[in-house]
């Protein structure tokens, strides 16, 4: 079963960053209702996409500086990432059915 990494300013480089392979990192925080409600479905795109996607959440709360490095604005916002570059961008609330849609053939 693939965990999902929790990840914070210090380590943000070496686990995202200089990955070679993709990373999706979803920003988020405790107080955001919709955030609660993508939970779940991160883990179970973990799940559904282990050994081809490493996926990390970010707490902007108490990692504003990669936050405010990428322009998060609205949570969540998922990045997906690939050799330490941002590939594509979905911000607020989406279905798994439309996750896996938009992440798929960027993997």
């Amino acid at each position: 079963m693939a965990a999902v990494k929790h990840v914070t300013d210090t380590d943000f480089k070496t686990e995202v960053l200089d990955q070679p392979g993709p990373v999706l990192v979803d920003f988020w925080a405790p107080w955001c209702g919709p955030c609660q409600m993508l939970g779940p479905v991160i883990e179970r795109l973990a799940q559904k996409f282990e050994g081809r996607l490493k996926v990390c959440k970010l707490n902007t709360d108490e990692n504003p500086k990669t936050a405010g490095r990428y322009g998060i604005l609205s949570i969540p916002t998922l990045i997906l990432f690939k050799a330490g570059q941002e590939v594509h961008r979905l911000v607020g609330y989406q279905p798994e059915a439309q996750l896996i849609q938009e992440l798929d053939p960027r993997l």
